[in-house]
């Protein structure tokens, strides 16, 4: 809550007109944005219109409030003050959402949030009048979870348009929104989505106490509910996804899982989250499933690839020699014969040349960020080579790595591989192939005792569920997904009839 508007809690709307408008000015110190227009076609009622310029819609203005006023000739008498609003809101005003307020405080709200206020000399309440018009990033193409085939709609910056792209995709009336404000001074709106037939009433009693246990001053991005109301801090891994695919967030809901959408972002959350959700794409459902499933183990190949690629050369050159092929291994030799440092340098020079080089590349301008690319990949890694300071080997390796990287469709978890790629390294050079298994175990371990708002996120691997190995490193057909994942702890198992078809 603002602190304007705790200012003026619990105080209500004077009789005085311009008590109010004087208070209302004060409040906002004298904000120019703030429109306050005298009513003078009711000239029997001294009145006043407020807004603020900028957040209303100009032709709803004029349209849905000053022209019926206007073609109001005849103003009746009534004995009490606030009848007059009341004749007004009913008989007047042809705008989709008119509104009785009776404290200062939803004057203010009022018009922070869009609305349109009209107060009357007399009265000590007032009409607030759904007006609102700020300028909007249309719907578009999602940029950071592109698909070959499926729709390319995503999300924008209004949590009214991202509510009513799901509404499109899911006509039941069990979809529930609920919606509440997170912020003092920002008072950003916070809705939560869910199915409530299909979702678990524990995870949504979680999230919901969570939210209200929110004491912040600003929520500026999804990212802020996200580091709130995670299950535990202490992890590189994200237990919270996010995607800016409305079809991306129907299909979990329909899985049971619950949706937190946040005004001003694109980016909508979604929990429980489990680490298979982030090897998973939108367009694993709309390829055949033998397609799917090839292309879902690649992903986890090149999960693999990118955490222990750099590792392993690091472990094998420096420690297990005897492990490669004789020619292999004198190729190995000979390429870094003229190289002064070790494995070991070699590899965090070019790891972290490239990282520099990945986010230099996310905040050059485009007319000149694919000329960089080029320098940076090409003729520095090239340059690197002739000049005997990394062997050809080491170039291969973390362009592999690189790439595989971004095989990975959520953009989370590849930065955990990243920052775990380094820890690996390290081991590996210290203690070779038993440093990385350590760090293995360790890791898995730490994997297996994380939960996401009350599920394990291993699952369905630990704990195991077998039913839900369907949806995992493989996709079976359509035909044969007939329940919903059990890992979420959906309310309702069956997804499709059990019915059996003449072909």
């Amino acid at each position: 809550m603002s602190t304007a508007t705790q200012s003026s809690q619990g105080q209500r709307i004077s009789p005085n007109l311009t008590e109010n408008t004087d208070y209302c000015t004060k409040l906002m110190g004298n904000s120019k944005d703030l429109m306050i227009r005298p009513l003078q076609c009711l000239h029997k009622w001294p009145s006043v219109m407020l807004y603020i310029d900028g957040m209303v819609d100009v032709q709803i203005v004029n349209h849905s409030i000053l022209e019926p006023l206007l073609q109001t000739r005849e103003l009746p008498d009534f004995s009490a003050d606030n009848e007059h609003l009341s004749y007004l809101q009913n008989d007047v005003l042809v705008a989709s959402n008119v509104v009785l307020i009776n404290e200062i405080k939803d004057v203010l709200d009022a018009l922070l949030a869009g609305f349109a206020v009209v107060l009357l000399e007399g009265s000590d309440q007032g009409l607030k009048i759904a007006a609102a018009g700020w300028e909007d990033r249309a719907v578009g193409e999602p940029i950071s979870q592109t698909v070959v085939r499926g729709p390319m709609e995503g999300f924008n910056e209004n949590l009214r348009t991202n509510t009513g792209l799901i509404r499109k995709r899911i006509r039941d009336p069990h979809l529930w929104i609920e919606e509440r404000e997170i912020g003092r001074v920002t008072n950003t709106r916070v809705a939560v989505v869910y199915l409530e037939h299909i979702v678990d009433q524990e995870v949504v009693n979680e999230l919901r106490s969570r939210l209200d246990e929110i004491d912040i001053d600003a929520i500026l991005e999804s990212g802020y509910i996200e580091e709130l109301v995670q299950d535990k801090t202490g992890t590189i891994f994200p237990t919270v996804y996010n995607s800016e695919r409305p079809d991306t967030v129907c299909a979990a809901l329909l899985e049971g899982r619950v949706a937190i959408i946040i005004d001003g972002t694109p980016f909508v959350l979604l929990v429980p989250a489990l680490f298979v959700h982030f090897f998973q794409s939108p367009e694993d459902y709309y390829q055949r499933a033998d397609i799917s499933s090839l292309i879902r183990m690649i992903r986890y190949l090149a999960f693999f690839i990118a955490l222990l690629a750099p590792s392993f050369y690091i472990a094998i050159t420096t420690f297990h020699q005897e492990m490669l092929p004789t020619n292999l291994l004198i190729s190995l030799a000979a390429q870094r014969e003229g190289v002064p440092f070790p494995a070991f340098i070699e590899a965090i020079l070019m790891e972290l040349t490239y990282e520099i080089l990945r986010e230099a590349g996310i905040r050059i301008p485009k007319t000149v960020g694919q000329a960089v690319s080029i320098v940076g990949t090409l003729v520095i890694g090239q340059a690197a080579v002739d000049a005997g300071v990394v062997s050809a080997a080491m170039v291969i390796i973390v362009s592999i790595t690189a790439i595989s990287s971004y095989v990975i469709p959520e953009n989370g978890l590849s930065i955990s591989v990243r920052i775990l790629r380094f820890v690996l390294m390290i081991l590996a050079a210290a203690f070779g192939f038993y440093g990385i298994l350590m760090v293995l175990l360790i890791t898995v371990t730490h994997l297996c005792s994380l939960r996401s708002f009350g599920v394990s996120y291993m699952s369905p691997f630990a704990p195991y569920i077998g039913k839900d190995l369907k949806d995992t490193i493989f996709r079976v057909p359509w035909a044969r997904m007939k329940t919903r994942p059990l890992s979420t702890g959906t309310a309702n198992e069956t997804r499709q009839a059990n019915k059996k078809t003449k072909r």
